[in-house]
């Protein structure tokens, strides 16, 4: 019994691996996981959490604060003083040797300008973190997308020269059996030996490159950086945009964050000039006190209640200029937080400028590339014939499949720059969050 379980473990660890091994993710998934997962985005939404709470904080004000106090105190030494009453002088004691109190007392605020822009502050800062969560995602999107096509296109490198190596290969074997046969020359088999083994070397170097990039495609994840990942076999399609002449910069998130920052300072000068209000509350309470010349469990301990009612009202008159200062500095952050709303539209106008211009050439150059690489097979495939018929030498083949082995990694970061290119440009459209559909 104990041999078959053992046995099962082996098979369930052996399907284990295989399911991570087997572990394929595409640009979709890889991006809503990383919005799951990465540290980021978890962050951007305890802040959001975070301004619920400032919410309660801000509406605490206008509810009752009700307190409970008491205290035990002991005078070992009474205050004395002296009455005259009729001619003749009485010392009294003013107290006795034990004193407690217990009591409850309640306020409740009227009008306090300060609490009614609070509540209304708080409520913008909630908006306020959810937009920033928003352009946190963005961000997420933007990074996650791009590693995942840096990945993508070292993986297309790979693949082209490990085709290079298969078909090096092949002219290897054929060449061997020209020399053996005497047809061909030693050095020709020791030239495209040396071939091979600089193509194995920059496989090697390309499967390094497929690692580290994979390695940052899963810190921007937020993946577990030990586990396999692969991507889904997916061809990158380069497609006709629609490309406006502008854009309304006002939905993307960068501005609207600027605009939220705007409101909430235009309520911390509100809150600044609430100073200059008057405060209107109740209070009440209500008491015990015991006194006595024993300790408070002793018969003769005395007990009183008392209670009281009152009604606030708290005028400021002069500051000394700290009020008018403080709304002064609000009023310069105002200035300052439009000077960044127009700096930024501008930004974003420009972002949006250059990325229509990069997409327009990236996809220029993707043709131009895919069209070399048709010619270079074409010519490849020419200098191949002309080879084996004895009217090209080794030297030309060898430079045909590198001007092939070139064009074809031209090509796919031809496909790189496009698609960097596509990520700008949906960025600077405000769609990022299209690419998690």
């Amino acid at each position: 019994m104990k041999r078959y379980k053992i046995l099962l473990s082996i098979v369930l660890l052996g399907f284990s691996y295989f399911s991570q091994a087997q572990e394929i993710v595409a640009l979709k998934e890889a991006i809503n996981f990383a919005l799951q997962n990465k540290a980021d985005a978890k962050r951007a939404d305890l802040a959001i959490k975070k301004a619920e709470y400032k919410i309660d904080e801000a509406r605490s004000g206008a509810l009752p604060q009700v307190n409970a106090n008491t205290g035990l105190q002991y005078n070992p030494i009474i205050q004395e003083t002296a009455l005259t009453m009729q001619g003749q002088t009485i010392v009294i004691k003013m107290g006795q040797p034990w004193n407690s109190n217990l009591g409850v007392t309640v306020n409740q605020t009227l009008f306090d300008q300060r609490v009614f822009t609070g509540l209304k502050a708080a409520k913008s800062t909630r908006e306020f973190y959810q937009i920033n969560a928003d352009l946190t995602d963005e961000q997420i999107i933007e990074r996650v997308a791009n590693a995942y096509y840096q990945v993508f296109v070292q993986e297309e490198k790979l693949k082209t020269i490990e085709i290079s190596y298969s078909n090096t290969s092949k002219v290897r074997d054929v060449i061997k059996s020209l020399v053996e046969n005497g047809l061909a020359k030693q050095i020709d088999l020791d030239r495209i030996l040396v071939q091979l083994n600089n193509i194995s070397s920059t496989k090697q170097q390309l499967l390094n490159a497929v690692d580290i990039n994979k390695n940052a495609l899963k810190f921007y994840m937020g993946y577990p950086i030990n586990q396999p990942i692969n991507l889904a076999d997916n061809k990158i399609e380069p497609n006709l945009v629609l490309l406006e002449d502008h854009v309304n910069v006002e939905n993307r998130t960068e501005f609207k964050v600027l605009s939220k920052q705007k409101e909430l300072l235009d309520f911390a000068k509100e809150a600044e000039k609430a100073n200059l209000y008057p405060t209107v509350g109740l209070s009440g309470n209500y008491g015990v006190q015991g006194f006595g010349e024993n300790f408070i469990t002793a018969k003769n301990y005395t007990w009183s209640d008392l209670a009281s009612v009152g009604f606030n009202v708290k005028i400021p008159i002069f500051t000394g200029g700290l009020v008018r200062s403080k709304i002064n500095q609000a009023e310069i952050d105002l200035l300052d937080i439009q000077e960044q709303i127009t700096d930024t539209r501008l930004s974003l106008d420009l972002e949006y400028q250059n990325a229509k211009a990069q997409i327009e050439n990236a996809l220029k150059t993707v043709d131009i590339q895919q069209e070399n690489v048709s010619m270079a097979q074409k010519v490849l495939n020419n200098t191949q014939n002309n080879y084996q018929q004895g009217l090209a030498n080794l030297t030309e083949v060898l430079d045909a499949e590198n001007a092939l082995t070139d064009s074809r990694n031209n090509y796919s970061n031809a496909l790189l720059e496009y698609k960097i290119a596509e990520v700008a440009l949906i960025k600077a459209k405000g769609d990022l969050k299209t690419l998690t559909q």
